[in-house]
Formats: C-alpha cells, structure tokens, sequence
C-alpha cells in the first residue's frame, strides 16, 4: 500500500522549482495557479533568495504549488492514503479530491499571510530538537514556556516559541537531546501565537465547497483518517494553532499496512523520519524530476490489487 505525503515549511530551498518548470506544460499550470492567487510562484520558485522564501506568506503557497505540480508529474495514481505535514495537509487534501487545485492554493495563499500577520505581532520562532525522550524533553519545553509544536516521532520534536524561550533552550537543552537545530521559519506555528490567524482561515474555509476524500486522508491533529471534506476543512482551521502529530500519522501509516512511502517536492524531510520509525516500508522523495522514474517503479509495485 502507497502512502503519498506532503512536505511542511522549512523544506523550501532557492531555485528548488527550476526543474519542474522543465516539464511539459508546467510553465503554464504554474502561471494560471499565480495568475488565480496574485503571487508569482514561478519568480519566487526559481529566482529568489532564501530569506524571500522564508517569508510565510510566500512559503506556504510556494511548497503546495510544487507538491501539486511533482504529483502531477507522477501521473494518474491511486495511493492508499495521503497525508501532509502542517503545510501540506492542504496539499494532501488536493491528493484525496477534498479540493481542487486552485481552491487549495486559493486557501493556502490565505492561510499564509494570516499566520504571516499573526507571526508579527510577537518575535517568535521554531527550532528542533535531535534525540531524547519525548516525555522528557516535553516537560522540559514547558518549563521553558515553549510549546512542543511539532511530535514529529523517529527522536524530532519541535519547540515553538518567543526567541528569548529559543535562546533559553538551547542554553539548556533536556537531557538526552544531542543537538537544537533553529529551523527557516518566521513563527511559532501550531501554538497560541497563531490564534489570530484561526478566525480568518475560518472564514476562507466557509467560501469553499470540499468534497469527501476518495482515499484514506491521515490527518495531523490525532493521526486519524478523516471521512468527510467538511471535517478535513474543519482540521485545517484547528491546526494552525495546535501542535502537528506527524508520530501518530506514521503510525496509521503503519496499521493501514503501508508498504510505499513517497514523498512530493520539495521531499526529503518526511522520508527520513520514515526511514527511522517505519522500517520495512520502502521510501523515495521526488527532489527533482530526476527522481520520476524510480517513483513510478515503487508506485506500480506498491498499488497493484
């Protein structure tokens, strides 16, 4: 069983979309997607530098514009389930039929500046944490005030909070951590901080007509499969304030019986935390169009009946 997934911010890179604009008709589809959502995609995608694309509101829309175009370029797939990391649950939820591809970046563009907007109100930002105990470092990041914003399983847990936390914790780091690693984002996402954003993602979600997934949609909030487009919008609302549970994610991946994972551009990030808590399932990341062809062999092998 094929698992298709979606990375989240902070696997952005510069030029990280030039190659996909190589295929045919990718120029074009990018172009009607920036046309519909007032933002350049393919200028930011291949000429900007990498504190431009920090920017959320360019971030967000930029990785689920090129999830959506590298999934393309697999072809006509049918995974058994989908599922994104914070970012990317929308662009799972173009996966699984929820929505279309221009009302999930319409949404998305959304989504960006209003978390851009709530980020700058307080000088906050994220930073993860290599190895430990989750129970231990967990307790210690409360003490600290900082949010464990992202249980990310495989030893990665994610701390959220005001630079002056950030800079506490990684002074005193919980015991067993090896390392704290500040991540390229430009807030303290799924935490208290983003509760300004949640009413104007509310309202963008209510001028959506969603439809109900066509495959099992694994959501981030408890690691469970969502039957309805209304309850998948719902989520998506909630999660830009709460914590990201990609660990209980993973394991639905497991008791759905994945055998494949596959990763959509810019992959990398959700394969190595599958490679570590999900051995056995056989992995890819579509980094460039050079990875096409090795991602259609897994998907053949991996969605026969």
């Amino acid at each position: 069983m094929l698992v298709l997934v979606a990375p989240g911010q902070g696997a952005q890179t510069p030029g990280f979309l030039t190659p996909w604009l190589e295929l045919p008709g990718a120029a074009d589809r990018v172009a009607a997607w920036s046309d519909a959502i007032g933002l350049d995609l393919a200028r930011y995608g291949t000429q900007a530098d990498a504190d431009e694309i920090r920017d959320t509101a360019v971030a967000q829309p930029l990785l689920v514009a090129a999830g959506l175009l590298s999934a393309a370029a697999l072809g006509d797939i049918s995974p058994g389930a989908v599922a994104g990391h914070s970012v990317g649950e929308i662009t799972a939820a173009a996966f699984a039929g929820v929505l279309d591809d221009v009302s999930a970046l319409t949404l998305v563009r959304k989504r960006g500046l209003a978390m851009a907007e709530a980020a700058a109100i307080t000088e906050t930002g994220m930073s993860a944490l290599l190895g430990g105990d989750p129970e231990v470092s967990v307790a210690h990041l409360e003490k600290l005030g900082l949010t464990p914003a992202n249980i990310n399983g495989a030893g990665q847990i994610v701390a959220a909070g005001t630079l002056e936390e950030l800079a506490a914790l990684a002074e005193d780091k919980p015991e067993g951590v090896r390392k704290v690693v500040p991540l390229k984002v430009a807030g303290a996402f799924h935490t208290r901080h983003m509760a300004p954003a949640v009413d104007r993602l509310a309202e963008a979600a209510r001028q959506l007509a969603p439809a109900d997934p066509k495959v099992a949609y694994v959501s981030n909030k408890d690691g469970g499969a969502v039957a309805t487009g209304a309850e998948v919008l719902d989520r998506l609302v909630g999660q830009v304030a709460n914590p990201v549970r990609w660990d209980l994610c993973m394991e639905t991946f497991k008791e759905l019986g994945a055998t494949a994972l596959i990763e959509v551009c810019p992959g990398g990030t959700l394969t190595g935390l599958a490679k570590r808590a999900l051995p056995g399932v056989k992995t890819l990341a579509l980094k460039t169009p050079d990875d096409l062809d090795a991602a259609r062999e897994l998907v053949a092998e991996h969605t026969r009946a």
